[in-house]
């Protein structure tokens, strides 16, 4: 699908088409199973180089990440269980009996950062008492398809793919351009929202949230700091992912005629 929206705003990187789907397209980026992968990472291969990924209830790549993609509640099969996790994201489990042992087991598994966060704590939330809160307001459900697949849009058929949300990567003058058309022919003032989550929630779990909605809000991502480490090298620093269920992407590529976008205002930004 050609989108007069990516085009008129200049992104320099593709559209991400987020489907559900049987099977996975032959080709696919995939995650070993239980090894583990960052989700986001591949929107952001998508996104950089055209290719096409795809995940499963075996090859989702980390717990947050399944919990994303919409698999069910995947914290449980974290190391320690939904307690263990609480304390990741917050204060960490350096002082728990067996901390010790499974940090030492993650080290294997993984890498020595998350052996460390594991350990000492990623301290994104105050402390578990938080943490669990957290998780009891987070979206989860488990999702009627076998895949989730990330595909440039470009390469999108609305017609056969079952999409869900179109994620872009961009600048703060596309970002702020989006908000504006976001808000262009929807009522009230609140058309784009920011909740907090890992990168792959907002992409995922939020945006099926939200097509549940009479009027489905964009939503503001890569607020998560890990996800930014993990998306810097092919993405850069400046970049913000805006993601739009599909009715209101479908709502927002039609308003691009006639609307701000074809007015001095956005070529003068938009030139410079």
């Amino acid at each position: 699908m050609n989108s007069k929206l990516v085009d008129t705003i200049g992104l320099k990187t593709h559209a991400v088409a987020l489907t559900w789907a049987d099977a996975a397209p032959q080709g696919a980026i995939q995650f070993k199973p239980g090894r583990w992968g960052c989700v986001v990472s591949v929107f952001a291969t998508v996104a950089a180089k055209g290719r096409v990924g795809a995940f499963d209830r075996k090859t989702y790549g980390c717990w947050g990440g399944g919990v994303g993609l919409g698999f069910c509640n995947c914290y449980e099969s974290f190391p320690g269980g939904i307690e263990g996790f609480c304390r990741f994201l917050s204060q960490g489990n350096e002082d728990s009996e067996d901390a010790q042992r499974v940090g030492e087991q993650i080290a294997r598994w993984s890498d020595r950062h998350f052996a460390d966060d594991f350990l000492h704590g990623e301290r994104y939330l105050k402390n578990a008492h938080v943490t669990r809160r957290f998780l009891e307001a987070l979206p989860m459900r488990d999702i009627p398809a076998q895949y989730v697949v990330v595909k440039p849009l470009d390469a999108s058929d609305p017609e056969n793919d079952d999409i869900k949300s179109v994620t872009l990567f961009v600048d703060p003058e596309q970002f702020s351009a989006l908000v504006v058309l976001a808000n262009y022919t929807e009522p009230d003032l609140e058309n784009v929202a920011v909740p907090w989550g890992a990168g792959c929630q907002i992409m995922g779990i939020f945006a099926y949230r939200e097509l549940e909605r009479a009027h489905p809000r964009a939503l503001v991502g890569l607020t998560d700091l890990s996800a930014r480490l993990n998306v810097r090298a092919s993405l850069g620093k400046n970049v913000l992912s805006f993601t739009m269920p599909w009715p209101l992407f479908l709502s927002m590529e039609q308003n691009v005629e006639g609307s701000f976008l074809q007015r001095r205002t956005w070529a003068e930004l938009h030139c410079h």
